[in-house]
């Protein structure tokens, strides 16, 4: 079989990209091109920066800015909107330019090795979630709280924001 008809075989396996790809699809492009992703720097006068907590396919966890990969054909505002609706329950509006680019280059990974991640300085137009807001006892993910400095427990990926929390 020729590597068209194989891509033509994988094809059939995904139905809308613009809805995201299975993981195994997912995975595969993360191999062979940089994903495109944009962080939501949130903060608040006297509460600090919003952070969320993740748990990786690595085995690591710890707190992070909320950020999802753009999908294809997807804008980078329509990105934003929803990882603030996404992982926060709410609304956002953001400045158009980003804070900063940065990208990362992991090559001792296989999957999800090369990010090129923008970070866009953005505020909270409505109410959060404060359903999964983190309280007390163990941090689940997905639970996002205000910090007034860094956090020591900052998922390694994310240090180079560090200054900006």
């Amino acid at each position: 079989m020729t590597v068209s008809k194989h891509i033509l075989e994988l094809e059939t396996t995904i139905d809308d990209p613009r809805q995201g790809l299975s993981d195994e699809i997912f995975l595969l492009a993360s191999r062979i091109v940089p994903m495109i992703n944009v962080d939501l720097l949130i903060k608040k006068p006297g509460l600090g920066t919003l952070l969320t907590w993740r748990e990786e396919h690595d085995g690591q966890s710890g707190w992070h800015v909320p950020g999802g990969i753009i999908r294809w054909q997807e804008t980078i505002a329509t990105r934003i909107h929803e990882v603030a609706r996404l992982e926060l329950g709410t609304a956002v509006k953001f400045k158009p330019t980003p804070l900063v680019i940065k990208e990362f280059i992991l090559p001792k990974q296989r999957n999800r090795s090369h990010f090129i991640s923008m970070l866009f300085k953005c505020r909270i137009i409505d109410n959060i979630n404060e359903n999964i807001r983190y309280r007390e006892g163990r941090i689940l993910p997905g639970q996002w709280l205000w910090h007034k400095q860094c956090p020591e427990n900052l998922l390694p990926i994310h240090e180079i924001y560090r200054s900006f929390i």
